[in-house]
C-alpha cells in the first residue's frame, strides 16, 4: 500500500477539524509566515500522539512537532510529511496544594491566569510570553529573572519510538534557552510545576507590571516570532543590533522592529527567505563591528 493510501487510512481515524491536508503553516505560527504542510494533525491525548509517531515510523513518513508556533520560522516551501500540533486540544489543568499538573498544549498566558487565581507565586515571569507550556519547557523560556527550570518538578514525554517517559528536573538538563528535549526530540505531553503560596493581589500587581513593560518594549502591533537572537555573554542582542544602526532595516516585507531591535516583524506578506536574509545581514553587521557572534533563538523548519 502506497503512502497516499496509508494517509487516507490515518485520516479516517480523526475528525476533519483535527486532520488537515495541504495546511498553510502561516496560520499556525506567530510570524504568520510559511508554506503548506502536507498534513497537519492536532492530537487530544498521549495515546493519539503515540499512534501518530508509530504510524510515521512504520511508513517512513517525516514527522514535525510544533506547539503554538511562536519562536518558529517555517520555510516557504512548506513541510514534508505530518506536522503534529500540540496546542489547545491538550490543555487539561489540575491543582494540588502547591503543585500544578498541566498538559503541554496549554498556553502560558492561560496558565499564568489560572495560577494567579490560585494565589500561587513563581510563574509571573511567564505572563505575556507567547507559546505553550511544552514549548516553554523545551527551550527553558524565561524573563525578568525567572525561568521554567526554576519551577519544573517533572514532565512526561513520548519518545521518537512512541514510549512514555517520566523525566525529573535534574534529568531535563535545562540551561539558557535549552533542555535535553532539543537533543533527544522527545515530545513533552504533561508537566508538574512546583510553586509557592502567595498573596493574590501582590501576584496580580507583579504580573501587571511585567505586562506593562512588555507593551512598552516589545512590538505587539505586527506579527513576529519573539526575540530572534539569544543573549550573547556580556551583551544584549537588541542593543548590539540597535548600535549597528539596524532599527527599521528591511528585507522584502521583513523588518527589524523600530521599538525593539531584537525583534523582526512581518509587515504583511514577508517570506521566510526575507527573514533569513535579514538575520544574516544582522549577524554580519554585529560581527564586523563588535566581533560578537549572534546565535539564532528561532527554530527553523521545513523544506529548504
Amino acid at each position: 500500500m502506497n503512502k497516499a493510501r496509508w494517509l487516507t487510512k490515518l485520516e479516517e481515524q480523526f475528525p476533519a477539524e483535527r486532520f488537515r491536508r495541504n495546511e498553510p503553516m502561516s496560520q499556525h505560527t506567530s510570524f504568520q509566515i510559511g508554506g503548506k504542510a502536507d498534513v497537519l494533525i492536532m492530537p487530544t491525548s498521549k495515546q493519539e500522539i503515540i499512534h501518530i509517531i508509530r504510524f510515521c515510523n512504520k511508513h517512513n513518513i517525516p514527522l514535525t512537532v510544533i506547539g503554538k508556533g511562536s519562536n518558529l520560522l517555517v520555510m516557504d516551501a512548506g513541510i514534508e510529511g505530518i506536522v503534529m500540533k500540540i496546542g489547545s486540544c491538550m490543555k487539561a489543568l489540575q491543582f494540588s496544594d502547591e503543585y500544578v499538573y498541566a498538559e503541554a498544549g496549554i498556553s502560558l498566558n492561560c496558565l499564568a491566569k489560572k495560577i494567579q487565581e490560585m494565589s500561587l507565586v513563581g510563574f509571573e515571569f511567564a505572563s505575556g510570553i507567547p507559546g505553550t507550556l511544552g514549548g516553554a519547557l523545551t527551550m527553558n523560556a524565561g524573563a525578568y529573572g525567572g525561568e521554567m527550570k526554576n519551577i519544573l518538578s517533572e514532565c512526561t514525554t513520548v519518545s521518537l519510538e512512541g514510549k512514555i517517559n517520566t523525566i525529573d528536573h535534574p534529568d531535563m538538563k535545562m540551561g539558557y534557552r535549552s533542555s535535553r528535549i532539543q537533543a533527544t526530540g522527545e515530545i513533552i505531553v504533561e508537566a508538574v510545576l512546583k510553586l509557592q503560596r502567595g498573596d493574590r493581589e501582590e501576584i496580580k500587581n507583579i504580573t501587571n507590571d511585567y505586562w506593562k513593560r512588555r507593551l512598552t518594549k516589545q512590538p505587539y502591533d505586527l506579527p513576529s516570532a519573539g526575540s530572534v537572537f539569544k543573549r550573547p555573554e556580556g551583551f544584549f542582542a537588541g542593543k548590539l543590533i540597535e548600535d549597528c544602526g539596524l532599527k527599521g532595516c528591511t528585507v522584502g516585507r521583513a523588518k527589524v522592529s523600530e521599538l525593539h531591535a531584537g525583534f523582526i516583524v512581518n509587515m504583511g506578506g514577508a517570506t521566510a527567505s526575507d527573514v533569513l536574509t535579514l538575520m544574516e545581514m544582522i549577524k554580519n553587521k554585529v560581527r564586523e563591528k563588535y566581533e560578537v557572534e549572534l546565535e539564532s533563538e528561532l527554530r527553523v523548519i521545513g523544506r529548504s
